[in-house]
């Protein structure tokens, strides 16, 4: 076996080459790779500020004083709106049910009779300070993913709450949560 002894030139020449390629190999994904990755919605700013509008209208036109929260999957405010006159616990109690249902993917009030139901369930009421089990939180879903939540605060009774709050998933084209009251 014999070994040949590059020129200093042409041992650069080689270098350079082989590094141009490991540098074109590791800054190109691989195409199956960029495909595994999970491809999820986000709900537009606009849309969040046209539910809690909305949200906010409906409730006005019955004289309820409320705020409405918005929040991503995840379960970070989005957007945020409260009418005049609401009382200020709405904010924490708006944002807090918009989190529950973002998070655990159910409307707020059919986790409340949940809870009352199974007594094990209790826990879900301790999972952290953010979780609140009150109707008037629901969660956003539209093409058959939940990709946020909606919470309403201060009208006086949850079923009103959660009326509010679909007033603002309509407006926006989700998924119905609640049937309309009677």
């Amino acid at each position: 076996m014999t070994l040949k002894i590059l020129s200093g030139r042409r041992y650069g020449v080689v270098v350079a080459g082989v590094s141009i390629c490991l540098l074109i190999s590791c800054a190109a994904p691989s195409g199956t790779l960029a495909d595994e990755l999970p491809k999820e919605s986000i709900l537009p700013l606009g849309m969040a500020n046209k539910a809690i509008q909305a949200a906010l209208d409906a409730c006005k036109k019955d004289g309820y004083r409320v705020s409405v929260s918005v929040v991503d999957r995840e379960g970070v405010l989005r957007a945020m709106g409260r009418a005049d006159g609401a009382g200020p616990h709405t904010i924490d109690s708006s944002r807090k049910k918009a989190y529950t249902a973002a998070s655990l993917r159910r409307s707020t009030s059919e986790l409340a009779d949940l809870v009352a139901k199974v007594p094990t369930l209790q826990a879900l009421r301790d999972i952290n300070g953010e979780v609140l089990v009150l109707g008037g939180g629901l969660p956003v879903e539209i093409g058959g993913e939940v990709v946020g939540g909606i919470g309403v605060g201060g009208a006086p009774g949850t079923h009103l709450d959660d009326a509010c709050a679909q007033g603002g998933l309509d407006a926006i084209g989700a998924a119905p949560k609640v049937s309309p009251v009677k």
